[in-house]
């Protein structure tokens, strides 16, 4: 009898001990769990972040301390205050939240919940690494990717559980490629890395952007990213971003994508209906900056009025200055008119400034709306 009862015992001890464990696993295993993390997705890249809340609030009430709530709480901070800059308040409350959620998901947990461990590490540090380069934090940016690494070779692994790990795979087989080609300083690193697959970059990440759950909204933004910067591929950019921005409409950001890309293929007249909506509707003054940019390239291209486009410009770039690193490829664009339109003024010494500080700003020169 004392045999049993100590049997018992460790029996119930044993499940105590892996009840978390196996609970901690099942949140994109479990259906109601999982609506409510689509749906979560779904009202933060919307801009809705009281329904996102109260979703992670259900969420954190069945699965206390799981690594995907903390992603998405990060998620929330993240774009409430977009643009997070270094000197944001709630870069500490991100920071926190991410990283805890790294720490769980390299600690012990049921070797059957490492895909869902997996991906929900991967988001952490995507989004770290994402806030660290926006903000040319290299110091942060440098030992954070190095040690993702090893974590995005083990994502090929699991590409059949969930469709989000082809977000990873097709930034790794796009980017070895293609960024050692644009920038052959990078080469002799290049050769320490596994080649990648630049055709199928593209298409792991397309796949990500029909089918993830978490990446849809990413993996879109990287293809209008890619196909603008780096296949100069204007039209394929544009159609992305109108995907994005149909998906999410109320994200600003992802607007002010589609009003970018609908200028770039000379879409005025698309353009300026956008243009027109959000003005008389707020924002942020960094959307607010984007759109007085914008509505100079308008200003320029369509109406030929250099007068009214060199103010706008000029106020588009004394708007981007608080955000710094942040905002510099926009000022860029800002810098380009000013420069197109002094030289049509026979400035050409200043036409010449303005192009260096164009050029000094731009992540892609070429995107200059000349």
């Amino acid at each position: 009898m004392k045999d049993i009862c100590g049997r018992i015992i460790k029996r119930v001890a044993f499940l105590l001990l892996i009840a978390p464990l196996t609970l901690n696993g099942q949140v994109l295993r479990d259906t109601t769990s999982l609506r409510l993390v689509k749906e979560g997705i779904g009202h933060i890249y919307n801009l809705q972040f009281n329904d996102a809340r109260e979703v992670w609030r259900k969420l954190n009430l069945t699965y206390p301390g799981h690594p995907v709530t903390y992603v998405l709480r990060g998620m929330i901070t993240y774009w409430e205050n977009y643009p997070l800059i270094p000197s944001s308040p709630e870069r500490a409350s991100l920071e926190n939240d991410l990283r805890n959620c790294i720490t769980i998901c390299e600690g012990k947990h049921n070797p059957a919940d490492e895909a869902e461990f997996l991906l929900a590490n991967l988001s952490a540090r995507g989004l770290l690494l994402l806030f660290y380069s926006e903000n040319n934090m290299n110091k942060e940016v440098v030992p954070l990717a190095i040690s993702t690494y090893k974590y995005i070779r083990r994502s090929f692994e699991y590409t059949s559980v969930y469709s989000d790990f082809y977000f990873f795979t097709g930034l790794y087989n796009y980017y070895t490629e293609a960024y050692p080609e644009a920038y052959p300083a990078y080469k002799p690193v290049a050769f320490l890395f596994p080649r990648g697959d630049r055709l199928k970059g593209l298409n792991d990440l397309k796949r990500a952007a029909v089918n993830s759950i978490l990446f849809k909204a990413e993996a879109s933004s990287f293809l209008s990213v890619i196909c603008l910067s780096f296949e100069n591929n204007y039209e394929q950019a544009y159609a992305f971003s109108r995907y994005l921005h149909e998906l999410y409409p109320s994200n600003l950001e992802y607007l002010s994508m589609f009003i970018r890309n609908l200028l770039l293929i000379k879409q005025y007249d698309e353009a300026e209906k956008h243009l027109i909506l959000p003005e008389t509707e707020g924002g942020n003054s960094f959307f607010r900056a984007q759109l007085t940019i914008y509505n100079g390239i308008l200003q320029e291209k369509k109406y030929n009025n250099r007068k009214i486009a060199e103010q706008l410009y000029l106020k588009g770039i004394t708007g981007m200055a608080p955000y710094g690193y942040f905002g510099n490829s926009y000022a860029a664009f800002g810098y380009f008119g000013l420069s197109r339109i002094s030289k049509l003024n026979n400035d050409l010494n200043l036409s010449k400034s303005y192009l260096n500080k164009a050029n000094e700003l731009a992540d892609f020169k070429e995107v200059n709306f000349n």
